[in-house]
């Protein structure tokens, strides 16, 4: 089926739905506990009551007056979701862009990190998404490209949150709750084999240690998967899994009014891991012999395949990519009676390092490619928050976040490097001179980048019942923050020289840089929210949200002038601000057993921050980051869940997202219209890169019961409308629309004993996820293929 059709079939599924009434259930709100008891998986997504902590405090879902999505662990074991990336097709406004760990970018309505693929990885920058794990803040979005083990739930929260989370969430926030130690034994096991050499193993264990005073669990998952893109002179097969995760927790409840959360873990990622394929070549007004078919012509390549999904490459430099990540954290809750105090301490760490080709080609152009990193942070939080349903409630509290981020950047060049990077001469005319074809051979830098932050956050957020059924909230949140950030490389090797042409011809490559920043940032940001309680199932709410993030500082280098140096007025930038008008209606029907959420929503950006690509001056494309003026996100967003009966319930969700540079009057130009000169176009009024109009999602889960137990089929696709990978709206850089679409059938005993075939990507849909521009700018294209048909069996073993 074509993707069309499956748009036309979501849209459908999803109005058919969403037109058959509205209603809302209304609940006690809770503080948030460590120790809080959730309701089951199957009971909630059977209408009952979904519990989460958007709020920092346990609410029921209906109940909150935000856009949030909620993806449990039931969904989470069905759909096969096993990190955030497919963590995306459930949740439609939320979007993943990663060409590797490393530079892993989330944005929720099309706002958060850059999707420029070659430079995402700017230490300097703020995430625009926050990533949290069990009230705990991960600042680097690498963090979030792991699988998930033994997860309670994932909550999407929608639009700014600066005001209770921890930190500059002025997109949205993905926060993941894993589940808690028991006091109660039980077990599982799973195994999942498939194509391509899949398997994965996840087990989990929980129950007491001391009585009703101390529990345990303990996770971990082991994956393991050959890569889909296979090396035509190696016949190595890359971008491939390998993954392993633990992670231990300790709860201690010595009464009933206390209690004290432990969690230790660890991951890590190693594989033969990421490259990109030949998608196209693009354009530009540059002289035809400076251009990809120019280029590769004169030294007789040709690609091993144009079409991208053959999956084939032949780069010569090594490729890998060795990462691992892990900390503790403790929470502790004490009930004071009125309230409850909450005390969240973390320390983490983040390791990287990778090797890369980065000119995706198998010409000896750019040999080694590493960027080690190396990042430490530890938070501490206190909050109290009001126990009960009272006229009034309040969470407030005071938050720290430290951070170190340390990198030694460097990159070698190989024996063709000045053929495709600078050409025959360094020049034209009579002062041209002639380039030797071992000009740039074992030309390369070294140095380091360090960035220190400290932030400090005070915050707070009443709830009032002004009359019975009508709420208002306001909060507030003062964050104060201090970076300081330092950047030195220098240039070794190539051939040595004395000519002046020759050495800026090399130094237009590679140039030393070495320069210190400092920024510092007060904000105050906040939200006020108007909630009526329209009847028992209905809830209509309006807010507006004012959200903070504080500047960034340049720490992949600097853009050059037309002298051919740093510009240092670059090297910090300016912070981001955001606000964002927002409607809804939440209800239930039918004694809860269809639920539509809907909200309309409308975020202006000030000085919205990106990593952009100066590709117009510089021989080598250069990554730094910028600002622009303004940006307009405006949409709208359906959540729709049906159990038309007992045993068979349907899900659908659509976000429509209209983006738009809104003022924008010297941004990057499009490949297409780029020459020699230093140039900047226009691009006010022009979509935002990222983006797609529409994006939609159905699902449906359907049991029959069978002797002991049930036979399951779960599905769920998942549709997105073209979108530009990159902030120059290229027309070479549009992403076309795509379609994805997984499914399972499986036989669940009523022991716990379950067997499961699986397929993802069930129609083996051809998509590229993400593309970059090739280092040099000739106008080569690269993408990453979609992954093809997966299909396998699982077993799983559950004991309680």
């Amino acid at each position: 089926m074509r993707t069309g059709n499956w748009a036309a079939l979501a849209s459908a599924a999803v109005w058919a739905i969403g037109y058959a009434g509205v209603a809302h259930a209304c609940d006690t709100a809770a503080p948030l506990s460590s120790a809080t008891t959730l309701p089951d998986a199957q009971t909630a997504a059977s209408g009952g009551n979904i519990v989460v902590t958007a709020r920092r405090r346990a609410e029921n879902l209906e109940q909150v007056p935000l856009a949030v999505s909620v993806v449990d662990g039931g969904l989470i074991d069905r759909s096969y979701t096993v990190n955030t990336q497919q963590l995306s097709l459930l949740v439609p406004s939320l979007a993943y862009s990663s060409a590797n760990p490393r530079n892993t970018a989330f944005t929720i309505r099309g706002l958060g990190s850059s999707v420029v693929a070659v430079s995402q990885a700017n230490d300097g920058l703020e995430p625009g998404v926050g990533f949290y794990v069990d009230q705990v803040y991960h600042a680097r979005p690498a963090t979030a490209a792991f699988d998930f083990s033994d997860i309670e739930r994932i909550e999407v929260l929608r639009g700014p949150q600066g005001t209770l989370f921890g930190k500059n969430t002025t997109a949205g926030a993905i926060n993941v709750v894993t589940r808690l130690p028991t006091f109660t034994p039980e077990a599982s096991e799973e195994v999942s084999v498939g194509s391509y050499n899949f398997v994965q193993a996840k087990v989990s264990a929980s129950g007491p240690l001391v009585g009703d005073t101390l529990a345990f669990r303990l996770s971990g998952v082991t994956t393991r998967r050959d890569g889909f893109i296979r090396n035509a002179v190696s016949g190595a097969k890359q971008n491939g899994i390998g993954t392993q995760a633990i992670r231990g927790q300790l709860l201690f409840r010595p009464t009933t009014d206390v209690s004290l959360h432990v969690t230790a873990d660890f991951t890590n990622f190693e594989s033969e891991c990421c490259t990109q394929v030949y998608l196209r070549v693009g354009q530009s007004l540059r002289p035809a012999a400076r251009q990809y078919a120019a280029l590769a012509a004169g030294l007789n390549y040709a690609p091993p395949s144009t079409n991208p999904y053959d999956r084939v490459t032949d780069i010569d430099a090594p490729l890998g990519v060795n990462t691992s990540e892990g900390g503790v954290s403790a929470i502790a809750d004490w009930n004071l009676g009125f309230g409850t105090l909450t005390s969240v301490s973390a320390w983490r760490f983040w390791n990287w390092d990778a090797a890369n080709d980065r000119d995706y080609t198998g010409l000896p152009i750019q040999q080694i490619q590493h960027i080690p990193s190396r990042q430490d942070q530890f938070s501490q939080e206190l909050r109290l928050a009001s126990n009960g349903e009272h006229r009034l409630g309040y969470v407030a509290g005071l938050y720290y976040f430290d951070q170190k981020v340390v990198g030694r950047p460097n990159s070698v060049y190989g024996s063709q490097a000045a053929y495709w990077l600078i050409g025959p001469t360094t020049g034209t005319g009579a002062n041209a001179v002639a380039v030797p074809a071992n000009l740039l051979d074992g030309y390369g830098t070294d140095g380091s980048t360090r960035l220190k932050e400290d932030s400090y956050a005070a915050f707070a957020e009443l709830n009032y019942k002004i009359l019975p059924r009508v709420t208002a909230t306001g909060g507030l949140r003062y964050t104060y923050e201090v970076k300081d950030g330092n950047y030195a490389t220098f240039v070794f090797g190539g051939l040595q020289t004395n000519n002046p042409a020759l050495l800026n011809a090399k130094l237009g490559v590679l140039r030393p840089q070495s320069y210190d920043a400092h920024d510092t940032e007060s904000n105050l940001s906040g939200r006020a929210n108007l909630a009526w309680q329209m009847t028992d199932r209905v809830l209509a709410y309006g807010s507006y949200a004012r959200g903070f993030k504080s500047g960034g500082i340049n720490l992949s280098g600097l853009p050059l002038n037309t002298q051919n140096q740093a510009v240092l007025t670059t090297a910090v930038i300016r912070p981001e601000r955001n606000q964002t008008y927002e409607i809804g209606v939440k209800s239930q029907l039918f004694d809860r057993r269809l639920t539509v959420n809907l909200a309309g929503y409308l975020t202006d950006v000030r000085d919205f921050q990106a990593t952009l690509v100066d590709s117009s001056q510089t021989v080598a494309l250069r990554g730094y980051l910028s600002n622009i003026p303004k940006v307009t996100v405006k949409g709208a967003e359906a959540d729709v869940t049906a159990q038309i009966t007992r045993n068979l319930q349907l899900r659908g969700n659509v976000a429509y997202a209209d983006g738009r540079y809104k003022d924008y009057p010297a941004g990057p130009c499009p490949l297409e219209v780029q020459t020699n000169a230093t140039t900047a176009c226009n691009l006010t009024g022009r979509p935002l890169a990222g983006l797609s109009k529409w994006s939609e999602t159905i699902g449906l889960n359907y049991a029959v019961p069978f002797r002991s137990g049930a036979v399951i089929l779960h599905g769920d696709s998942n549709f997105r409308t073209s979108y530009y990978s990159d902030p120059t709206l290229s027309r070479y850089t549009l992403i076309d629309g795509f379609n994805q679409t997984n499914a399972s059938l499986g036989f669940r005993a009523a022991s716990g004993l379950e067997v499961a075939v699986f397929v993802r990507n069930l129609f083996d849909a051809n998509y590229i996820q993400n593309l970059t521009i090739q280092a040099g700018n000739s106008g080569l294209i690269l993408g990453t293929p979609s992954e093809p048909r997966v299909i396998g069996i699982t077993l799983r073993a559950r004991q309680s």
